[in-house]
């Protein structure tokens, strides 16, 4: 049976807070989901978020010999940057850019990594479904943040979706450009990689990245598409799999966890990026 056909659903949109909301809230609220589904206090989660002008970097990124100076690059180009509690590589997000986190308990034989992601393809296939659009599911070389569930149309991705398993829960993210310049944000990412990296190729890689490997949703199909849209579509196909529906925000007993997440990733990025890692 389908992760995504659920009796219940407890959604969190967070997908219209914009410039009042950073990403290391995202993360900590994610981690925080994850305990509680984990433990059985609150039914499998769907959450939206959307934050304006941020890079957010995995821990590997943090391993770039002019890491500060590429930060500081990103900073006067209108960046904020954060370094988020898990793997994979720089991505962009901005008013443009939806991001979803299913989040279920994992169950007592353990859920296998792959149906943790085709949980969330599946549910970007109910979301395009209207389009009459079929998309790939294969690394994109020259995307930013490039793996095996990156998420295409003609050779150009669109998205891309990461995991993160804690105390019981699967938390699934998925990043989707669904409108603006999908070629521009690659253009942004390399600019950075170009200032991070070191000539000395023993140290930390970064992926080569060809911009136009990269479009967002509305270029690709050609239409004018919006996060509204796309969160409507959401929450059709998750009433379509027969599930009941509850918009929630966090529960008192959720709050204390998630200021302890958040003042990790707080310690996280000032061990990081010190004050380079402010908003200005």
């Amino acid at each position: 049976m389908s992760l995504l056909t659920q009796p219940h659903w407890r959604i969190i949109d967070q997908s219209s807070l914009g410039s009042l909301f950073e990403a290391k809230q995202s993360f900590a609220i994610d981690d925080t989901l994850c305990a509680s589904v984990g433990s059985k206090l609150s039914p499998p989660v769907l959450r939206s978020w959307v934050h304006h002008n941020t890079i957010v970097l995995g821990i590997q990124d943090t391993r770039l010999p002019h890491l500060r100076e590429g930060v500081s690059w990103l900073q006067s180009q209108g960046y904020h940057s954060i370094v988020r509690n898990s793997g994979g590589l720089a991505v962009v997000l901005d008013r443009d850019v939806l991001n979803l986190s299913i989040i279920f308990p994992d169950s007592e034989k353990g859920i296998d990594i792959n149906r943790g992601y085709d949980a969330m393809v599946e549910l970007v296939t109910y979301i395009l479904k209207d389009y009459q659009v079929a998309f790939e599911t294969r690394e994109i070389v020259g995307s930013y943040c490039p793996g095996s569930y990156d998420l295409s149309i003609d050779g150009q991705k669109f998205a891309g979706i990461s995991q993160r398993r804690l105390r019981g829960g699967i938390a699934v993210q998925i990043y989707l450009c669904v409108a603006g310049s999908g070629s521009g944000r690659a253009e942004l990412i390399k600019n950075f990689y170009e200032i991070g990296k070191s000539e000395d190729e023993s140290k930390f890689s970064p992926p080569i990245i060809v911009p136009t490997t990269m479009a967002s949703l509305s270029e690709l199909l050609n239409k004018e598409i919006t996060i509204p849209q796309i969160m409507f579509s959401c929450m059709v196909a998750l009433r379509n799999l027969g599930a009941t529906l509850e918009n929630s925000g966090l529960t008192l007993d959720e709050i204390p966890v998630y200021e302890g997440n958040l003042d990790r990733m707080i310690e996280r990025n000032d061990k990081a990026l010190g004050s380079l890692g402010t908003n200005q």
